[in-house]
């Protein structure tokens, strides 16, 4: 990402808003590319709909999960650094393990909506059915068991398992940052032997009171967040990232191109077919497989600094304000754009299929996840 375009989070913003004032507000590139990847999340969690085969993730190995989790790890670096403070070493723990804390939160309050709506539709369309979507039936049956798994990460709905591995991450962080404080050389060396590690022997954590694993291996896509991490600092890989960046997109462009290849014409490899540690040689989500992540890298140092040059155009100035306006307020939105995903869902159901239908419940998501933003921005304003 272009060093010069990144905000600080601690410098002031004009009161003007980004609907009516675009050139009072230009949106920074981590914000931009972060709403990009909150608006895809928002679409592909609506499975069939029409506007989810032209989302990026059908064009290559990786997709907005990967995206939105190497920038949460390139913010780590301004969450852990403040210009107006020194921040010791115990000011740095309790700041990241306060924002993990809220995550957290954030992560119980989505959940116990989103049970709330399933039970709610169940009950106006007159259909049980509902209530096993995404891993719900076990709440309903046995709901002492689902509420200590769910205050506990170990139970988790389809489509809402990103925040815990948010939560589990951002807990981490302050470990993370501490290493690379005192050890910087050391800190992706240690956090690529977990993951290889992780992806040999096959290592998970277990779910309970549903038996099973998570989807989202922490211990394999602490990888991608480190490594967001480490390309933000400016000096080390990150500045070799940056002094290099011409020669590096065209490395990006010829991987991104592969991955098109492999994913237009369904060339994944069989992993009956592969050698072992087969993990290895799949693009496997749940482990972050090498696949993945390699397009992920690719796809970043082919994108990174284009921002620049498209913020030029004084249509995408709206545009990108808007999409920036999301990432800037990233959880609120996240956990927003996860409920409207559901209704989405239910509304899909209900109502006949059709791509006006499709087309409506994109439009009108991403008009409420644009109002979440802005009143989040309102209140702190206030």
């Amino acid at each position: 990402m272009n060093e010069q375009t990144v905000r600080r989070p601690d410098e002031s913003r004009p009161k003007s808003t980004v609907f009516f004032r675009p050139k009072k507000r230009l949106a920074n590139e981590i914000d931009f590319w972060r709403g990009f990847a909150l608006v895809s999340i928002f679409i592909n969690h609506i499975p069939g709909i029409v506007l989810e085969k032209i989302t990026h993730r059908n064009f290559g190995a990786s997709d907005s999960a990967e995206l939105f989790v190497f920038l949460a790890g390139f913010s780590l670096r301004y969450l852990s650094e403040s210009r107006t403070e020194n921040l010791t070493t115990p000011r740095l723990f309790m700041r990241l393990e306060s924002r993990t804390f809220t995550i957290y939160a954030a992560h119980l309050l989505t959940v116990v909506l989103a049970l709330s709506l399933l039970a709610g539709a169940a009950l106006w369309f007159e259909t049980p059915l509902i209530l096993q979507w995404h891993n719900a039936q076990t709440f309903f049956q046995e709901p002492v068991q689902s509420i200590i798994g769910i205050a506990g990460l170990s139970y988790q709905l389809g489509y809402f398992d990103v925040l815990p591995l948010y939560v589990v991450l951002m807990a981490f962080a302050p470990f993370i940052v501490i290493l690379h404080r005192f050890a910087p050389a050391f800190l992706l060396p240690v956090s690529i032997l977990i993951w290889a590690a992780t992806l040999f022997y096959e290592a998970n954590v277990p779910t309970w009171p549903i038996e099973g694993r998570w989807f989202f291996n922490p211990a394999a896509w602490q990888l991608c967040f480190v490594t967001g991490f480490v390309l933000a600092r400016p000096t080390g890989i990150g500045a070799w990232t940056r002094a290099n960046h011409y020669w590096l997109r065209w490395v990006g462009f010829l991987i991104v191109a592969i991955g098109f290849v492999i994913t237009w014409f369904d060339l994944w490899p069989d992993p009956f077919a592969v050698p072992q540690p087969y993990l290895f040689f799949i693009f496997d989500k749940t482990y972050l497989s090498p696949g993945r992540f390699l397009h992920l890298l690719g796809l970043v140092a082919l994108v990174s600094g284009i921002y620049v040059w498209l913020d030029k155009l004084y249509i995408f100035q709206y545009f990108g304000s808007f999409f920036a306006l999301l990432g800037r307020n990233s959880l609120n939105v996240f956990c927003a754009g996860s409920l409207l995903s559901q209704a989405g869902q239910i509304t899909r159901f209900a109502a006949p299929v059709s791509v006006t239908t499709d087309l409506v419940v994109v439009i009108l998501g991403v008009m409420i996840m644009i109002a979440v933003a802005w009143m989040n921005e309102w209140r702190k304003r206030l």
